[in-house]
């Protein structure tokens, strides 16, 4: 059952202006990656469902967080189905992103009063996610469609609030791009968490890069305010 209202997660959501995102089979791995974007200020955390077994990862990150990791408001992405959208809600999901705009799984989301963001690349996909009661939704991938996008659907919509994900890095030039467009927040996944040659995490290159990200995003959104 999740610990938190969709409104406090979308308000959170927007708050932070950025939701990092990773996959990693091995559950104490995820909890240092975890631990890495906490510190670094991150109180919003999306868990993608990659690989066999991932809810049982997802299980036990959960359960940490809740434990050691006060505020933290852990999801689930990459959801393309009901019945999987069930089984995280039943692990203790908080919030649901989908890579595509499913009405299955918004009506398991709404029945427990989970936010979820849908996928969504056109305006009759937003209007309809709407309809069903999104309250954010997520672009994607946000790098085909670019900061005009969001901006367009925004003239007509002032009141959509979008969050790209994908082609979205933490660097000036790109975050200040999508917040001067009206991006609410980002995904931001591999160019924020990744792995080295070796594969394995810098957990201390993950919280700084969280850090200056959160920082940047503030900084930016205090320059575009009017």
């Amino acid at each position: 059952m999740a610990k938190y209202s969709r409104l406090e997660v979308a308000t959170r959501i927007k708050q932070q202006g950025l939701v990092p995102l990773f996959f990693d089979a091995d559950p104490q791995v995820g909890i240092k990656v975890m631990e890495a974007c906490y510190q670094g200020g991150a109180r919003i955390l999306e868990f993608t469902n990659r690989g066999d077994f991932a809810h049982e990862t997802f299980r036990v990150l959960q359960q940490y967080c809740l434990g050691n990791l006060p505020g933290l408001m852990l999801g689930v992405g990459s959801v393309t189905d009901a019945g999987t959208t069930a089984l995280y809600l039943q692990n203790g999901a908080q919030f649901v992103v989908t890579p595509l705009f499913r009405q299955d799984i918004a009506m398991v989301c709404n029945r427990r009063k989970v936010l979820w963001l849908p996928g969504c690349s056109s305006l009759g996909e937003i209007a309809k996610a709407e309809e069903v009661g999104a309250e954010i939704i997520k672009l994607f991938p946000g790098n085909v469609y670019g900061p005009g996008f969001i901006s367009a659907i925004r003239g007509p919509q002032p009141w959509t609030d979008i969050m790209p994900t994908g082609g979205v890095a933490p660097n000036k030039e790109n975050l200040k791009a999508w917040i001067e467009a009206g991006a609410c927040a980002v995904g931001m996944g591999s160019k924020l968490i990744k792995v080295n040659k070796m594969g394995q995490y810098d957990f201390q290159d993950i919280e700084n890069k969280v850090r200056y990200s959160l920082d940047l995003i503030d900084t930016l959104r205090g320059d575009t305010s009017p």
